[in-house]
């Protein structure tokens, strides 16, 4: 059911709306779906440390369960699939495994491996705060992305911020590692969003300081 029409990133970022209901029947083949997930992926990162993780729910019955911890909003049913969104509280562990692929690819030299993954163990060394921040702030630019992604290829999606996130941690098992910045839909409208207004630049845009 994808569309054959090609988005440049404008027109994809153009056409993007928040779509609440979704047709049911259509199915996302999974080498579409991987490829929107890879694109997400590709997002900017501090450190390149990669803190996000897409749980990507398909099963009906685990929507279902969703229904009511996204205070019964259907599109978490109808559409193919709901992508929590995950941000990584411990990212400063997959460090030494990003700068050593680096290193071994050429891409960076010893030192600067050596210097990024001190950066890192020094940033997260007793801030839980900091962690917090930066799982939030870099796995919404892969969300995004995705939605951006999705867009281009014909699909559909929705930001939630709307869940109870105690009672999505408790029904998916979703370690303590990882917290969730926010579900996500993706599927085919079945009714398109309405339209919305847009502040002008004028509004804004702050020229150098307040």
């Amino acid at each position: 059911m994808q569309t054959d029409q090609k988005l440049t990133a404008e027109q994809a970022m153009e056409a993007r709306h928040s779509v609440r209901k979704y047709d049911p029947n259509v199915a996302i083949p999974q080498g579409e779906l991987n490829e929107i997930l890879r694109l997400a992926a590709s997002a900017p990162s501090s450190w390149n440390l990669q803190h996000w993780r897409f749980l990507v729910v398909t099963d009906p019955a685990i929507k279902q369960k969703l229904l009511p911890i996204a205070y019964n909003q259907q599109q978490v049913v109808d559409a193919y699939a709901t992508i929590i969104i995950l941000g990584d509280l411990e990212a400063d562990k997959a460090a030494t495994v990003v700068y050593d692929q680096a290193l071994a690819k050429g891409l960076v030299p010893q030192q600067v491996r050596d210097t990024m993954i001190s950066q890192v163990e020094n940033a997260y060394k007793n801030n839980p705060e900091m962690a917090r921040d930066e799982a939030i702030r870099n796995s919404s630019y892969a969300a995004m992305q995705l939605m951006l992604a999705a867009k281009a290829k014909g699909y559909d999606t929705c930001p939630m911020g709307g869940y109870d996130k105690a009672k999505l941690v408790e029904a998916l098992n979703i370690p303590s590692r990882y917290i969730p910045s926010l579900m996500l839909t993706i599927g085919k409208a079945a009714v398109q969003a309405h339209p919305t207004d847009r502040l002008g630049l004028d509004q804004l845009v702050i020229e150098n300081s307040f």
